[in-house]
């Protein structure tokens, strides 16, 4: 039951033909050990104890010394008792035997039974799980040491073992990126065309940056009910509660310890995707297999087909009802969702779906880690100076955000060239969209306020310059 180790050889930058899908061999040693561990065996206390709190039982033997402990427990393997500290009046210790000898615990309650980190809805459960991780660390320290080692998540190649999600993945293609820009015969550059800025844009291989979206996957502790195995290294996950993580985007189960190894790879099932609006922008692109969201999308196609010549496009607010039933229709329909002019006559009001979908993103389409980077650069006093440092911080954005962004400042450009109808030029569409596009880490009014001269100038200075930005 050993890991096999292996050959030294390095393997190819493949997938397997999905045609030669084998499903895992699971290895069963861990199981076999978790079916072997000593069951609990509670020792009740011959007597009725007055001072005994209301969430134990007979198992609960007051303050007794832990000598006395000792011979109660005396070559009773798996056998447990709770006593009262003698040095600590009201305070409780669980007394364990395990390997020969009393394992002490402080036990604490909080509406569920804990030592640590796992909360139990009996003591019995929680001797019962502490009896299995004792029992399987003891016998396979070494092992559990070295089952990470032959993963056979890295020599699948996916990120399920099931064969369907991996022929999804293989059949998932480079979608070339609708490339936009905007000349304007009367519009005069800030700098000269053979700036650093422009000569590494046109050099950026960016159809190679959208193929290669990358996701993190949002491991969450989660308990199994039945038996379960890691689809990492193909070994058991022992416990009774909270035996591993599961990535709640796209199902993936492994140990705690195993997924930190994990690649980022997730591909999110659209199953566990409850939702549009509020939902993380790369996660959502995944999910769909899509450049960019839906509703970025849908929302500028419908507002260039009749809504560019609306006075104070985008600065006008619509219905907040009729907004609030955009919204609804995408989390309900996705790509399906009816949001023409037979639905929605007013232009605004897909306006303002559009604004507060990306006011609602769990992180920004400038990202937090990026946010002070922007406000930098638009404090810089050169204007080439400005414009390099916003290119550099585009260039760390995420892929999906990158893209996201990029079809955004093409369409915001596209405004301002029926600016005499819709009076919205760069500066105006800045001042609506610095703030919903960019938002503090931490969420301080005063930085907010503070930063809102320099949030207005990164999107005018993005859509004036969209065609030498990205």
């Amino acid at each position: 039951f050993s890991p096999t180790s292996g050959s030294g050889q390095s393997e190819p930058d493949v997938f397997p033909d999905p045609d030669d899908y084998q499903p895992p061999i699971w290895k069963s040693y861990l199981y076999q050990l978790q079916q072997e561990a000593p069951r609990p065996k509670r020792i009740t206390c011959p007597q009725e104890m007055e001072s005994r709190p209301k969430y134990y039982g007979r198992e609960f033997h007051g303050m007794i010394s832990r000598e006395y402990a000792d011979e109660l427990l005396a070559g009773k393997e798996g056998a447990y008792l709770i006593r009262e500290s003698q040095r600590q009046p009201g305070t409780h210790t669980l007394a364990l035997s395990f390997g020969h000898q009393t394992l002490n615990y402080r036990l604490f309650y909080d509406g569920k039974h804990f030592v640590g980190e796992k909360r139990f809805e009996s003591v019995h459960d929680l001797v019962t799980d502490a009896l299995i991780t004792l029992y399987i660390e003891t016998k396979a320290a070494e092992y559990i040491a070295k089952m990470t080692t032959n993963p056979i998540y890295e020599h699948l190649g996916c990120t399920s073992l099931l064969k369907d999600k991996m022929v999804h993945r293989l059949s998932r293609g480079r979608t070339e990126p609708r490339r936009v820009t905007f000349q304007s015969d009367d519009r005069t550059p800030w700098f000269e065309i053979s700036s650093p800025v422009v000569r590494r844009s046109a050099l950026k291989d960016t159809p190679e940056k959208l193929s290669s979206y990358e996701k993190i996957h949002n491991f969450k502790v989660h308990t199994f009910r039945g038996p379960h195995w890691c689809e990492y290294c193909a070994n058991f996950m022992w416990g009774l509660i909270a035996q591993g993580v599961r990535c709640s985007d796209c199902g993936l189960n492994v140990h705690k310890q195993c997924s930190k190894l994990v690649p980022s790879d997730c591909q999110p099932d659209l199953r566990r995707i409850k939702k549009v609006y509020s939902c993380d922008l790369t996660t959502l692109v995944k999910a769909h297999n899509t450049t960019r969201p839906m509703v970025v999308d849908m929302c500028i196609r419908e507002i260039e087909l009749r809504g560019m010549k609306s006075e104070g496009l985008y600065r006008v607010s619509g219905f907040s009802e009729h907004i609030e039933d955009v919204r609804l229709a995408f989390d309900r329909d996705g790509e399906k969702a009816d949001i023409s002019a037979s639905a929605y006559a007013d232009i605004n009001i897909i306006a303002g779906a559009l604004k507060l979908y990306l006011r609602d993103l769990p992180i920004p389409v400038i990202t937090f880690d990026l946010y002070s980077k922007f406000i930098q650069a638009a404090k810089l006093p050169n204007a080439e100076s400005r414009l390099e440092a916003i290119h550099e911080g585009l260039l760390q954005l995420p892929p999906a955000h990158y893209e996201t962004l990029r079809y955004l400042m093409a369409h915001l450009k596209r405004v301002t060239t029926f600016e005499k109808y819709n009076l919205m030029n760069a500066e105006n569409l800045g001042i609506v969209f610095g703030p919903t596009l960019m938002q503090p880490p931490e969420q301080n009014a005063l930085t907010t306020l503070n930063d809102m001269r320099q949030q207005k100038l990164v999107v005018q200075l993005m859509i004036e310059h969209e065609d030498v930005l990205f």
